[in-house]
């Protein structure tokens, strides 16, 4: 293969400079592209204001580890935030074929390999990660018989085969690379049965396959990322490309982690072909079930709708004749018609190519584009504003509450010390005593506060223990034990129920032992409002609402795969295999996230209450100092009010940098 490089884990190369000629698209086109910029340009504000708080914390708080690491995690996240688009169909439904005249027209010709019959042969991701370099990554169909997740084999690049792009200003060359992704080879049948690609008692399965002397084809790669630097690809947009039914059902990752993933699903039919028994399949199994996972967007494709251009009918003719396939299509799904979008990505190819307006409008390809924006960047921003915006501005909140507690108690002290302008030594000494007297009472309070907090700490402590990955890993062998003891569908459903009940359990002991904690916290924040004036601290409960959602969004996940076809007819090991370890990976990783969160909660509870008994002990400190020295000097009065006028006003400043601060992380996306 001309100009590219073939190497196992060898380094990326620097970035050239691209230089294809590209095509200015038109301005009705634009939509989706310029909307994504816009997004993208509002995440990159929006993690500057994250950061300029940190900054801000850093130097003006005292260190507390764990939120801090928290917030670096937060806008780590943000910065390698990616926006996923799954698009899924049957095979020659022209999802390859769409991919090219919705993101890669301005290259004048394919760039992604698009025929007859099949073209995409692996799962394949086409995204851009500026530290990889342009390449094509591709993981060895031979891996399928290690109990290793393609997630995993993420994290491990020395399995993968890597195509460096040594060239990328040849759209040949280009297009040339791109077709590594369709290559196949022929092994004996035991071969493919060991991968899992094979069930000689599965006709359902077999639909299409050809057998001669004993060898069947495959494909040669399991899994392949396509990495390159487009311009969409450079805002944070991945897509995902689908193989059709039989590598959805032979590889559980697709169906249990990767499609649940995505921002959203395009389901791509053929207005040639109609709603066939495959098509329904895949939508029932893989498409439909995600209506109920909030903020996942689908939109369903009518492709090949030039199969319906006919030169001997009138325009008008033409429309109402699709028309009655998207209603028939809308039936078939039992889906509203206003998320199927007819569309001819040939004719669109051919349109951006040729700048030809009119067939552009022709075929939909732009109404598709304003769709992808309107329905889907604004559910991807819905989810950074549920999840990151409101944690951040929590936090910035809080130091709100800290910086308004500090200037009150200040103030305080300015009205404290112009009062005794005209007080005699013995007055302003019996003050000294009362204050005193009163900070002894607080220091007290805050060494009641070590002891409690320490008391709390220890039912913390057993809290996390039931959401210990170790018990977890228990559950895990005793549901492989009894997997293993059992393959058949009864038994295996069975086994899953059990592991899915037995996992979310401990999170019920959790939140109980959660509301014992947040009741003692209560108490004493209530009791501090109530003795010293304190603001009042709103404490927030431990909710383990998402995580047990996903728990049975991943249950529900698992009985669509087991219910589905190809395996109900089949006990194959080697799928099922897989299919567990996959879940119990997914399984794993959420109830990781439910420990991190619990403990988080905890973290932020205790520096809450510990934050502001700090402040209230430094203001009292302050005063009692001021008050003696003008005990010892009583000229020194205009100084100490002074003093304090200083102290006020830096506090308002920082005051209005926070507020101003607070702004920017909640402003909304233009």
């Amino acid at each position: 293969m001309a100009n590219i490089s073939i190497s196992k884990d060898s380094p990326a190369p620097g970035r050239p400079k691209t230089t294809i000629e590209r095509r200015p698209a038109s301005a009705e086109g634009q939509g989706f592209s310029q909307k994504l910029a816009s997004f993208s340009i509002w995440r990159e504000k929006f993690v500057s204001a994250i950061e300029a708080y940190q900054h801000w914390v850093e130097q003006n708080e005292p260190v507390e580890g764990e939120n801090d690491l928290r917030i670096y995690e937060l806008i780590e996240s943000l910065k390698s935030d990616k926006l996923k688009i799954a698009f899924m169909g049957e095979l020659s439904r022209g999802k390859t074929e769409l991919l090219n005249a919705l993101f890669f027209s301005d290259y004048k010709k394919r760039l992604l390999p698009s025929s007859a019959g099949r073209t995409t042969m692996c799962p394949t991701e086409l995204r851009y990660d500026v530290k990889t370099g342009a390449c094509i990554k591709l993981l060895p169909i031979e891996t399928r018989k290690t109990g290793t997740t393609i997630a995993e084999y993420k994290q491990n690049p020395v399995q993968w085969t890597t195509l460096h792009l040594l060239k990328r200003d040849s759209a040949k060359e280009l297009e040339a690379a791109f077709l590594e992704v369709t290559k196949t080879k022929r092994v004996h049948t035991r071969e493919a049965e060991e991968l899992g690609l094979y069930d000689p008692s599965n006709e359902i399965a077999n639909r299409g396959i050809s057998i001669v002397d004993d060898m069947i084809e495959i494909p040669c790669w399991r899994h392949a990322i396509i990495n390159y630097p487009h311009p969409l690809l450079e805002n944070g947009l991945v897509i995902l490309d689908t193989p059709g039914l039989n590598s959805l059902g032979s590889e559980p990752e697709l169906t249990l982690s990767m499609l649940p993933e995505a921002h959203a699903v395009v389901f791509v039919l053929a207005a040639d072909t109609g709603v066939t028994v495959s098509d329904m399949e895949i939508w029932n199994n893989h498409v439909s079930c995600t209506k109920k996972e909030q903020l996942r967007e689908r939109l369903v494709v009518l492709n090949k709708i030039d199969a319906m251009w006919d030169p001997l009918r009138t325009e008008s003719e033409v429309n109402k004749l699709i028309n009655k396939q998207v209603e028939s299509t809308a039936l078939s799904l039992k889906e509203n018609r206003k998320i199927i979008m007819p569309v001819s990505a040939k004719a669109g190819l051919t349109a951006k190519i040729n700048d030809d307006s009119e067939l552009l409008a022709k075929s939909g390809i732009n109404d598709l584009e304003l769709c992808l924006a309107r329905k889907i960047l604004p559910a991807k921003y819905e989810i950074i504003r549920r999840k990151v915006v409101y944690e951040v501005s929590g936090r910035v909140e809080k130091s709100q509450q800290l910086l308004k507690a500090k200037y009150n108690g200040v103030d305080n002290q300015l009205k404290k010390l112009k009062e005794l302008g005209g007080k005699n030594l013995d007055e302003i000494q019996e003050m000294v005593s009362i204050m005193r007297r009163e900070k002894k009472k607080y220091e007290m309070e805050i060494k009641g506060f070590e002891i409690t907090r320490k008391v709390l700490t220890k039912q913390a402590t057993v809290l996390f223990n039931d959401l210990n990955l170790k018990a977890l890993d228990q559950l895990i062998r005793l549901t492989r034990k009894n997997m293993r003891e059992s393959w058949t569908t009864a038994g295996l459903k069975k086994a899953i129920r059990l592991f899915f009940k037995t996992a979310m359990h401990p999170m019920g002991n959790v939140k109980k032992k959660s509301e014992d904690i947040k009741k003692s916290v209560d108490e004493i924040c209530h009791k501090m409002h109530k003795e010293y004036g304190l603001p009042l601290i709103r404490v927030s409960a431990l909710s383990l609402v998402p995580y047990v959602m996903d728990l049975k969004k991943l249950e529900g996940r698992a009985e669509v795969f087991r219910n589905s076809a190809a395996i109900i007819v089949t006990e194959q090991n080697t799928v099922i295999s897989k299919f567990f370890v996959v879940m119990v990976s997914e399984a794993r990783k959420i109830f990781d996230e439910c420990s991190q969160h619990a403990q988080g909660w905890f973290q932020e509870l205790a520096s809450q209450v510990h934050n502001q008994l700090r402040v209230h002990k430094n203001i009292i400190d302050k005063g009692l100092e001021s008050i003696r020295a003008i005990h010892e000097d009583i000229d020194t009065i205009g100084q100490q009010i002074s003093s304090l006028e200083q102290e006020k006003a830096n506090i308002a400043a920082q005051l209005g940098i926070v507020n101003g601060l607070l702004k920017k992380i909640q402003k909304p996306i233009e």
